[in-house]
């Protein structure tokens, strides 16, 4: 089930906006669908991310993904201790295994990411295509 207070991409992140922060990390599909996760590659504070855009990987024993920003920002906090333990993700995607915290460049990129539901049904149309 996807958390309804989260906002999604069509890349399968999410993104939790608190006041101008927004907290990024992947979906639990996502998680799913990589399977075990053991290295993340994430910019350092004080990085510039642009919303849609590359702002790090992951990878599991599967392969290798890019991570696309949901929104755009400077990034003010960085998860190590899912950089140290990448199982979080895969244990807590919408929780303990957040990616990074940035501090919002504008409120209109949310407006434009998806409901949980939407969501839900995005990942519903994906699975039958395949």
């Amino acid at each position: 089930m996807n958390p309804e207070d989260l906002h999604y991409a069509l890349s399968h992140e999410w993104v939790r906006v608190e006041g101008e922060i927004g907290t990024i990390g992947i979906t639990d599909h996502a998680q799913k669908e990589l399977g075990e996760i053991v290295y993340l590659e994430l910019p350092e504070a004080g990085h510039l991310v642009n919303g849609s855009e590359e702002f790090g990987t992951v990878e599991s024993v599967k392969a290798v993904s890019e991570l696309f920003a949901p929104v755009s920002g400077e990034v003010v906090e960085v998860n190590k201790a899912a950089v140290e333990e990448p199982g979080i993700v895969n244990d807590d995607p919408f929780g303990d295994g957040w990616l990074i915290k940035v501090k919002l460049s504008t409120d209109e990129e949310v407006a434009k990411l998806m409901s949980a539901e939407q969501y839900a049904e995005y990942v519903a149309a994906e699975e039958k295509e395949k």
